[in-house]
């Protein structure tokens, strides 16, 4: 987005992320795996320029060009509440290959219960890592709640796993038994998501009205944005973890394929990849990243935050307040 001056605007997006497709384009763009390799050192000197720009001080002859990539390494790498450097494995732009190592494993190793407690116990510790870097930084979370969050999501994707493995294993026929590394990531997810930003819920979090200024927190609106990420992240996993497997049981009945049963691992890999490549920026679109909620709704259902706003506000409460959702 450009100003009348032609200087960008670098406090806006460079996409329309009121339609779906914008959002589409702006997480494609964001989450590019190849912000991955780029060094801490390059991650620093793009804040800076993002911030030189911002205040008209950025050096002679820097081009536009310059100016967005700095912006995409910004977006890519630094969290948008704290403004703090995330570590590494918890950015989106890791999901991809992140995502598809572990869930390449889980799919390629799932017929043994040691192979679907050690798979399970790596991918919630990769998930745990990602929704604590992308939470709301409002809302602090404890040693203590993490701990309960870590746990609680592993132990329910391994109870769902095993236990539908069993039941599957003695009712339905192999291919069925290909989706438990699903149903056990959907379980967890619905865990360990809520628990790991079980703050926002409980004391709620900042909304603010359309100009940004802060207008008083909610607890629904933590709930709101807690709900739609957890419906993105299992919608991110669908795809390549209920579409991959049919694909597998097809390739093994072919003879060439099972006298190369070494290249199950790298073949899974390489199409979930190819999966989440569309898929990250997909489920990361399917919400506006800024919600908004009604303060009608919050004044029937939160009436003690209502009144703290109408106090903060003097009575001049907005229409609608706005929040982000977090990732």
């Amino acid at each position: 987005m450009s100003l009348s001056t032609g200087r960008i605007n670098v406090d806006a997006p460079l996409f329309d992320l009121s339609t779906f497709s914008g959002r589409f384009r702006y997480f494609a763009w964001m989450t590019d795996p190849r912000t991955v390799i780029v060094s801490n050192e390059r991650l620093l000197q793009a804040k800076t320029l993002v911030k030189k720009y911002r205040n008209g001080q950025e050096p002679k002859n820097t081009t536009q060009e310059e100016v967005k990539y700095a912006m995409k390494l910004y977006s890519s790498a630094f969290h948008p509440d704290s403004g703090e450097l995330q570590n590494v494995a918890g950015r989106m732009s890791f999901q991809v290959p992140g995502g598809m190592l572990i869930t390449g494993g889980m799919l390629a190793f799932y017929r043994t219960v040691p192979a679907v407690v050690l798979w399970q116990f790596i991918n919630q510790s990769f998930n745990a890592v990602v929704n604590y870097t992308n939470r709301n930084a409002n809302s602090p979370t404890t040693i203590t709640q993490l701990g309960v969050a870590y746990v609680s999501a592993t132990t329910s994707a391994l109870v769902v796993a095993i236990g539908c493995r069993r039941y599957w294993g003695k009712r339905a026929g192999p291919l069925f038994q290909r989706f438990v590394p699903f149903a056990a990531v959907a379980a967890a997810n619905c865990v360990n998501i809520p628990l790991m930003r079980q703050n926002e819920i409980l004391n709620g979090i900042e909304v603010k009205d359309e100009n940004g200024n802060i207008v008083g927190r909610s607890r629904l609106a933590a709930i709101k944005g807690i709900a739609q990420v957890t419906f993105s992240r299992i919608t991110m996993a669908a795809p390549g973890m209920l579409i991959l497997p049919f694909i597998m049981e097809r390739l093994e009945t072919i003879p060439a394929y099972r006298r190369m049963r070494w290249i199950d691992l790298p073949f899974q890999t390489a199409m979930v990849g190819c999966f989440l490549l569309v898929m990250v920026p997909t489920a990361c679109a399917l919400f506006p990243q800024n919600c908004s909620l009604k303060t009608s709704t919050i004044k029937m259902l939160e009436s003690e935050k209502y009144a703290d706003m109408e106090a903060r506000t003097k009575g001049q409460l907005p229409e609608r307040v706005y929040f982000n959702k977090g990732l």
